[in-house]
């Protein structure tokens, strides 16, 4: 599937990206960047970005290194040089353009959650299996995984250094949503984003809280509210986020704050926190994992660091120490600067493109999988039912075999 380079020898991997916006640009970077940094066994060539605005997309295109532009992602699908097809849209086009990906022979990389309801997710799922069985594969795009304390964090679960698992608390807290002027855009608007905070960053939590315990979530318990119930329209399509002048508003049918607690497999218990209506918070996600023989705590807006505790030291010395995550034998961190020298965001999506194509290159099922994907929804959509339900305690519906191998493999896969 893939093509050579005649100039270079070297095999290439021809993206196509659709969607040109916050995480188009993010993505864009990575596509860009890991190439240039690792030794990849396949290079990434940006061959096409696309979108409905014909002047927004060439913009994009011209801004971020992509060849050529598309108003139409199924021209985009349809191109000879687009191998992988990177989805950056908005969740309610997720399920089409990656099932029609798949079944036109291309790989697929979709952002997270991977669908709006749990029924586009097991369609995907399905269309992931049948592709897997022609040699192609399918990723969702956690890209917090890829924080290098957050991996380097998984290791030593898996280690075995916490001991048997306790307690996980996580919390995701923005501010954006604060302003009731703020005006009514699609993450607003249940038809296009899904769901509001549990999604947009409930999602997020629930996979790294699943991926560093390496087990499922099987039950919530779960509040989720809007404070904002009317929003003023946008002017258009095109006004970016400018509200309307007059008093105009519309109805928001998402949620601001998503609270719940849960239980893993093991019978460790977990607490989740998701707002966009926390006042000075710009992107605080914190989290603290707890065993019988220690704890991890990390805090994105110090991400090239571990906070690690070892209860098995003398109570007259223990406690949490520092640990900087920047040295060659960190994950991911063989390939950039000297320690000690900071890396940001924008690695993690290079870090998830290293991945992805290595699996490519190598037949491996990259991590994580549309299966686990489905399994974040399952978890989303008991949060819904259990707030609906005033917080009654409601199961996460059991994944099938196919996707329960998938989760296994990822819990013994060996950790960069």
């Amino acid at each position: 599937m893939e093509q050579r380079d005649s100039d270079a020898g070297a095999p290439t991997l021809g993206v196509g990206m659709v969607g040109y916006a916050f995480m188009g640009a993010a993505h864009s970077q990575g596509w860009r960047t890991a190439g240039r940094v690792f030794d990849l066994p396949l290079r990434p060539v940006l061959a096409a970005i696309g979108g409905r605005d014909e002047h927004a997309v060439r913009a994009a295109a011209d801004r971020h290194g992509w060849a050529a532009a598309e108003t139409d992602w199924r021209a985009l699908v349809a191109r000879d040089d687009v191998q992988i097809v990177d989805i950056c849209t908005p969740g309610d086009s997720h399920a089409e353009i990656a099932v029609a990906a798949l079944e036109a022979g291309k790989h697929v990389l979709c952002e997270k959650p991977l669908a709006n309801s749990v029924a586009e997710a097991e369609a995907m799922v399905r269309a992931a299996e049948a592709a897997r069985a022609r040699g192609q594969v399918a990723m969702v795009g956690f890209n917090y995984r890829r924080v290098p304390a957050l991996t380097y964090a998984r290791r030593l679960i898996a280690d075995g250094r916490l001991g048997t698992l306790r307690h996980i608390r996580v919390t995701y807290l923005q501010d954006w949503l604060v302003d009731p002027d703020f005006p009514l855009t699609w993450r607003l608007e249940r038809e296009h984003a899904g769901s509001g905070a549990l999604g947009d960053l409930g999602a997020h939590i629930v996979d790294l809280a699943q991926y560093l315990a390496g087990e499922p979530l099987v039950g919530v318990s779960a509040q989720l509210e809007t404070f904002v119930r009317e929003r003023p329209l946008l002017r258009g399509a095109s006004a970016g986020l400018t509200a309307s002048g007059g008093a105009e508003r519309g109805t928001v049918t998402v949620d601001d704050a998503a609270l719940f607690t849960g239980r893993l497999a093991s019978g460790a218990l977990a607490s989740f926190e998701a707002t966009r209506m926390a006042s000075g918070r710009k992107n605080a996600l914190r989290l603290e994992v707890n065993g019988e023989l220690g704890s991890l705590a990390f805090d994105l807006e110090r991400l090239n660091e571990l906070s690690f505790h070892d209860h098995r030291e003398p109570a007259v010395t223990a406690g949490f120490r520092r640990i900087l995550v920047t040295e060659a034998e960190h994950p991911y961190l063989e390939a950039w600067w000297p320690p000690g020298h900071a890396l940001g965001y924008e690695h993690t999506f290079a870090h998830q493109v290293r991945d992805l194509v290595v699996a490519i290159a190598t037949g491996a099922q990259p991590m994580p999988s549309f299966a686990d994907g489905l399994q974040v929804q399952r978890v989303l959509a008991a949060v819904e039912e259990s707030a609906r339900k005033n917080a009654v305690y409601t199961p996460v519906p059991a994944a099938g075999a196919d996707e329960g191998a998938g989760r296994a493999a990822q819990a013994v896969q060996a950790q960069v």
